[in-house]
Parts: C-alpha cells; structure tokens; sequence
C-alpha cells in the first residue's frame, strides 16, 4: 500500500459491438450481467470509493462510460480492473483510455487542491483530460510561475460553481496531470475554460487533449445505456 498518498483513476470504456448484439437476444441474462458489474464494484467498497459513474453516450463516439474511483491502495485499483475484466460486461467492453494520478495541494497555493479531496459533492457533468506542460514552463523561477497560476486561479475563480480537481501524473503515466472539472451545466465548462485562455500561462501548454465529456448517473443506469 502507498505511504499517505490518495490515487484517483479515470477509467474510459467502450462496450463492443458484440455486447449490443447479445443484449437483444438475452434481456434478462443482459440484466444479471450489469449487476455482476456492480456487486464486484461493491465488493472493493472499503478499498475503493466511486466518486462517479459517468454516460458519455452522444458525446464522444470512442468511449460509452466513464468511472471515477479513488484510493489509498494502487493495488485494490489493479485488483478491481482485473475483476471487472473478468465479469461477463468486462470481457464485452474495451478500457480506451486510463487516466491515473497522486492528489495533493497545489505547489503554488497550499490552500488549493482537488475538489474531492474536500469532500465536495459530485456535480452532474464531468468534463476530464489530461494535461502537460512545456519543457520551458519548469525551467522558469518559481515565483514567475506561481505569479502566472496565481492569475490563471483568479480568472477561474469567476465561475464559482465549476469543481477542479487537477492530479499528478508524472513519472507514472504519459501526461504530467489529469485535468478534472465538475459542473451542472456544461455551457459553465465551456465559458470557464474559454475564459482561462486569456492566461499567460496558457502558451505553456504542451497537451490538453483529448477532452472527454459524461453526464453522472447511478452506476446501473450507466451499463444500461451500453446496450
């Protein structure tokens, strides 16, 4: 088990096509295989927390569902990929994209750190993705780039009701972060976001795609919208 640190990971599936065509001729097996799903998630329930499950039905063509869990133990994560691979919808669906990274305060505002962390609310809309920097934007003095977030917080602070959660991925994954924000309406993501180009720090921006969009619902109603 980690020593202290919180792990989040973003799991992005798609369900193949396979599993649309069993659903039609086997409703009621169909129906025992989502809660199959769900009791193996249940059963991580004191290792792993579910922060949300999330439809990304209409909204992106490569990934049906995204999962957002949270733990203590990078090994219960591992364990419980494993164990839903194993499941009857696993072996139907396709993990696309896994986003993994560390919680902790932000370097420039200790004050500043992930919303779950603080034990917000999950809102209905999750917009997540991940995030690098320029090789130029480390090579700077600190104080030039605490300056520059200092800015880039304040331009975010003028959407109060938009949740961020920013994670670190380095060493561990490809990107550097794992860009997280939370809304109840999603035109609030798209001011925000297009606000905070006005940034300076924006032009150290190495990688901010691809961006993925889910509407949070109880986790059954989610594998229903697979088939």
């Amino acid at each position: 088990m980690s020593d202290g640190a919180t792990y989040t990971v973003f799991w992005l599936f798609k369900a193949q096509p396979s599993w649309r065509r069993k659903i039609e001729s086997w409703i009621s097996d169909s129906h025992e295989a989502l809660d199959e799903f769900a009791s193996v998630l249940g059963k991580f329930g004191d290792r792993v927390t579910l922060r949300g499950a999330y439809s990304t039905a209409g909204y992106r063509h490569d990934v049906d569902m995204i999962l957002w869990l949270v733990s203590k133990d990078p090994d219960a994560l591992q364990d419980l990929a494993v164990d839903l691979r194993r499941t009857r919808l696993g072996q139907s669906m396709d993990m696309r994209f896994n986003y993994m990274g560390t919680a902790g305060m932000s370097q420039y505002d200790k004050t500043h750190g992930p919303a779950f962390m603080k034990g917000e609310t999950p809102k209905k809309f999750l917009s997540v993705y991940p995030f690098s920097k320029t090789p130029d934007w480390f090579l700077l003095p600190f104080e030039e780039r605490r300056d520059m977030m200092k800015f880039h917080g304040e331009l975010g602070n003028e959407f109060p009701t938009i949740l961020t959660n920013t994670v670190n991925s380095f060493g561990i994954q490809d990107q550097e972060f794992v860009v997280a924000l939370e809304d109840d309406d999603p035109a609030v993501l798209v001011k925000m976001v297009q606000r905070l180009r006005e940034a300076e720090v924006r032009k150290y921006t190495l990688v901010d795609t691809p961006i993925f969009l889910g509407r949070r619902k109880d986790l059954i109603d989610v594998l229903k919208d697979l088939a």
